[in-house]
Parts: C-alpha cells; structure tokens; sequence
C-alpha cells in the first residue's frame, strides 16, 4: 500500500489545501492511504470520518508536533494531547500510550531534529524523504543512516493539491486503521519513494521534482 504520511489540511494556517480535494484526487494520484498531520491538532476529526472511505481511500488521523527539539508526526490518540512538550517528554508519552513518532524533515534548515533526540533512541523512525525539502536536507539523512539503526519513510509535507502524494511510503502489509498504521510503522518493514505515478497525471509539478 502506498500511503501519504505527511498532509496538511487548511484546519493548518500555512495549508490551502481542502479536505474534499484530498478526498476527490488522492487515489488518482495512485495513493491508497493519506494520513493528515495538521500542525498541533487532530481536530480533523470534526470534519471527516476516520478510516477506510467508500473509493477503498484510507484516511488516518495523526498531527505534527513542534517542540524546541524538532518537529515530529504523531499517530495514536492524541486527540488531547498538551500543547509544547519538550520533545523528550513528548516522545515518552508516545510509546507510554502505543503510539508511533516520525522524525519530520530532520535536516530541514529551519526545522531541524536535534541529534541527540535519535542518539538517545528516543525516535527510531525519521523521513528519509520530505516532499518540500531542497534536495540537500533530504541527502543529509545519509549522516544518520551511517551512524544509527532506523526507520525511513516519506511524506510529501503537502499544502497544496499540487504537492499530494509528490512523496510516498509503500507498506508490505494492508493498513486499514490507524492501529495498523501505528504497528507498521513501528514494525519497520516500509520505505519512502517519490512517487512515479504523478508522471502521467495532467502535469501540476515539474518532471525534475522527481529525479
């Protein structure tokens, strides 16, 4: 299954991009699954039904949290989780509660994850591939893929339907909730891509984006 893990929604103030048009264009753009992280706040819950969509869509709740360390996508129920954790607090209370944490564009220049956060184990699954990175934050990966054991997955960090699913993560197993997504990601058997299929939809993104 090739899933969206990383989509901001307008419910995020620097996003135009709608829920109805994530809904209506998401499976063209070859995608089985999208996963909305709008920042702080899971209150997409309001405005749209979790989980598998009459089109064979699969929508997943989650949020990307900022802390002083670095930005993190968050998959469990946080529906109520307190705003500007430090990221050490943040991410105990994610595995205390069985969720999963993804490492959002780590050596982004702007929005970059303090190392010592992955020295310590704290998160094992980061973004190998950042849909709205320069090409050289997301080559920067390679630093940490040298020194530590993790995970790697993708998101297009789209706010804009031109950018959804410019970047996937393709999952061995069905994911159909976002308990399976949780085990999936923290199981590791997935990898991030570009995603290939945009190439033969009316051209919205330049063909080099994907090179």
């Amino acid at each position: 299954m090739r899933f969206d893990l990383h989509v901001h929604t307008a419910l995020s103030p620097c996003s135009t991009l709608g829920i109805g048009e994530i809904l209506l264009h998401a499976r063209a753009r070859g995608l089985d699954g999208v996963c909305i992280t709008d920042h702080d706040t899971m209150e997409i819950r309001n405005s749209l039904r979790e989980g598998m969509q009459s089109d064979g869509l699969c929508v997943i709740f989650g949020m990307e949290y900022a802390t002083p360390q670095g930005d993190f996508l968050l998959f469990g129920p946080f529906e109520s989780l307190p705003p500007c954790m430090e990221a050490t607090t943040l991410l105990h209370t994610v595995t205390l509660k069985g969720g999963a944490a993804i490492a959002a564009h780590p050596f982004r220049t702007a929005r970059s994850v303090d190392e010592e956060i992955i020295r310590k184990g704290l998160c094992r699954t980061i973004e190998g591939i950042n849909g709205r990175n320069q090409a050289f934050e997301n080559r920067k990966i390679e630093n940490w893929r040298t020194r530590y054991f993790l995970n790697e997955c993708g998101g297009s960090d789209a706010h804009t339907l031109e950018e959804l699913g410019r970047v996937v993560t393709t999952f061995r197993d069905p994911v159909r909730s976002r308990d399976e997504l949780i085990q999936a990601l923290n199981g590791g058997d997935y990898r991030p891509a570009w995603n290939k299929t945009l190439h033969y939809l009316p051209a919205h993104l330049p063909a080099a984006a994907f090179a």
